[in-house]
Order: C-alpha cells, then sequence, then structure tokens
C-alpha cells in the first residue's frame, strides 16, 4: 500500500486557506524534522541539520527549536492560520505557562506568539516521519566530471569530420 501510495499522484497537495493545518516536528542528535499536512495530505517536507553549537542544547531546547524551526520554515503557509503542532516532547504542552525560562526559551515563545496554534503531544512512535526527518544526514554533493565529457564530444566530433568526403 505504502509503495503504490509513493508511486501514485500527488505525492504532495496543495493547500487551501480554509483548512487548518497540522505540523508534525521532531528533534534528534543529527537534525531537526517537520511534516506540514492538511486533510491528511502531505504539504511540505522540512529538515535542518544540527550546527555544533546546537547539539548542546537541551533535549527540552531542541524539542522547541523543532517547533520554532518549522514555524519558521512553513511561516509563508501557517502564518495568519489556525494550526495545530505536534511534537514528541510531552513538556511542550505546557511551555506557556512554565515560570522559569532561559533566554532562548523566551525569543522562541515570543517568536511562537506570532502564530495562532496549539502544542500537541504526539507519542514518538506515531511521529515516524517527522523523526526520519530529524536523522536525515547530510549527504555530500555530487561532483560532475563535465571536463571528461567535453574531451569525449570533442573527440567523437572530430573523427566524424574525419571520416566525411
Amino acid at each position: 500500500l505504502l509503495k503504490q501510495k509513493l508511486c501514485s499522484a500527488p505525492i504532495l497537495a496543495l493547500p487551501e486557506r480554509c483548512e487548518d493545518f497540522i505540523v508534525y516536528c521532531d528533534a534528534s542528535n543529527k537534525g531537526l524534522g517537520a511534516m506540514l499536512m492538511q486533510r491528511e495530505k502531505v504539504i511540505s517536507y522540512a529538515s535542518h541539520q544540527l550546527k555544533i553549537h546546537e547539539k548542546n542544547y537541551t533535549t527540552h531546547d531542541l524539542e522547541l527549536g523543532a517547533v520554532v524551526f518549522a514555524l519558521k520554515i512553513l511561516r509563508h503557509y501557517l502564518y495568519g492560520t489556525k494550526c495545530t503542532v505536534f511534537t514528541d516532547h510531552k513538556s511542550l504542552q505546557h511551555i506557556l505557562d512554565q515560570k522559569e525560562l532561559n533566554m532562548r526559551q523566551h525569543r522562541w515563545l515570543e517568536l511562537l506568539s506570532d502564530y495562532d496554534c496549539e502544542i500537541r503531544y504526539h507519542p514518538g512512535k506515531a511521529n515516524f516521519i517527522a523523526d526520519a526527518l530529524s536523522r536525515k544526514e547530510r549527504e555530500p554533493p555530487l561532483r560532475v566530471r563535465a571536463l571528461e565529457l567535453v574531451t569525449l564530444l570533442w573527440r567523437f566530433t572530430n573523427c566524424d569530420h574525419a571520416r566525411v568526403p
């Protein structure tokens, strides 16, 4: 069924402004991942590899960072609409009620206040797509050897001209 769904169109859906959005996000020790959905159809995927200083964040800050990353990267979809953000970190549901926050958390909560979103808990096992995106490693870009291709074309072209009477 999964293979059939991935091979048939549409894999990604277009958003509708009148519908609420759902965001699934997750953090790991490698990166952050997010998925935007509407009407049970995926609209967008996003992932971000952690920078060196971000690897020192606490789990709570990483998970909150995943929410902030998702809202920032999906801003053009989410700004001005209602959305529900699902995370596998239970304590984030009560982040707005916490009394003691560090400066980073204050800054991120100020950003969250720009959005009409509700943070809800979603078990980690059920949040497997965002989890996979957060664990995605960056692959080095492939180098194209265009110089060899040009040389082969040049040889091929010269050989053809030599044979023409």
